[in-house]
């Protein structure tokens, strides 16, 4: 495994500093940048259709949640209130750099528009410049030893139509699980693990798009999620109005958000020993380490938790303390009415990639 054997060589003492977590609310908004880095400026369904511009009107980003869940199978975030943060970002797509500071303001060099929120929740329209730029903001990391160390988990949020088979047509109280294989792919994406469809799923060629960019089919954007120390040695992004990307790409098509993206997030972390992480949410998420399926919470369904203790499943995970390993997260929201996205670990050391 090519991150992991590097990383390992690197890390001569177990990546615990908690420096770089701030005690604070369990709630936290995603980043307030993104920026569209989609090649294509077709919108339609998977096969594609008519032609429109990638140009967006300024939003609010702070999303509603529109329906009750299911309380059965759901675990209790109670005294969680979503805030917006506004450190200060940098969003880099192809031959596009943005730069978002703790007053909102959005500054991006290329040919892409993007939008910033600010401390208020309304967002401003970047100013475009067309020349390469290099600069870089945003909260320092914390390096043990030769290891660096982060709390930000970066992002690729792609959005598709309701038009998509696999969007707003399918519903669930329960996880379905094997819908993907228990091995990452050779392209670090997770496989489909049927001939055709699923109870879930409508098949294989439209299941290939949700983590690869499709002109006409999605539209690609970069997002934070911080990851904050609630207490000591606990580290949590917590977001029950998930809606990072409210009127960009295929816009809310109707609904008071956006309802329709997939989440894809690539990492590294130190493994020390005795480490848990969780997930909490909806719908489909996937988490694979160090090349396995640690977490399958596939279908749709209400917000759901699942975790992994990483000491019980060292040995499934091929996985040793003092070593450093790969982290792929992969999570859809595919169905109205609600969006919720939490990550709970003691996991103390994110390399930043």
């Amino acid at each position: 495994m090519g991150r992991e054997t590097a990383l390992a060589l690197l890390l001569a003492t177990a990546c615990g500093d908690s420096g770089d977590g701030t005690a604070g609310a369990g709630n936290t908004d995603t980043q307030a940048s993104t920026a569209d880095t989609t090649d294509g400026n077709t919108a339609g369904d998977p096969t594609g259709g008519a032609s429109e511009s990638d140009t967006t009107v300024p939003t609010t980003s702070a999303g509603s949640n529109s329906g009750a869940s299911d309380t059965d199978d759901t675990t209790t975030t109670t005294g969680m209130t979503a805030t917006t943060t506004s450190e200060p970002t940098t969003e880099t797509g192809p031959d596009t750099t943005t730069t978002t500071t703790s007053d909102g303001e959005t500054t991006t060099t290329g040919d892409t528009t993007t939008m910033g929120v600010d401390d208020t929740g309304m967002t401003s329209t970047s100013s475009s410049t067309g020349e390469p730029d290099t600069t870089s903001t945003g909260e320092p990391d914390t390096t043990t030893g030769d290891l660096p160390c982060g709390s930000v988990l970066k992002a690729t949020i792609r959005d598709f139509a309701f038009a998509h088979p696999d969007f707003e047509n399918y519903g669930g109280n329960n996880a379905y699980k094997g819908i993907v294989e228990e091995d990452l792919g050779p392209d670090d994406k997770p496989v489909y693990a049927h001939p055709g469809p699923t109870p879930q799923t409508s098949g294989p060629d439209a299941f290939a798009q949700w983590y690869n960019d499709v002109p006409g089919v999605n539209h690609t954007f970069q997002v934070d999620l911080p990851l904050t120390e609630v207490m000591p040695g606990l580290y949590r992004f917590a977001d029950n109005t998930f809606f990072p990307i409210d009127g960009l790409g295929f816009g809310n098509e109707g609904q008071p958000n956006n309802f329709a993206f997939t989440t894809e997030i690539h990492t590294t972390f130190a493994y020390s020993g005795g480490e848990v992480f969780k997930f909490i949410g909806d719908d489909d998420v996937w988490v694979f380490i160090n090349g396995k399926l640690a977490l399958d919470l596939g279908g749709l369904h209400p917000q759901l938790t699942d975790s992994v203790d990483l000491d019980d499943s060292a040995a499934y995970l091929g996985i040793t303390p003092g070593m450093s390993y790969s982290m792929d997260i992969f999570h859809a929201e595919r169905h109205t009415n609600e969006s919720n996205f939490r990550i709970d670990t003691t996991i103390a050391c994110f390399v930043p990639m």
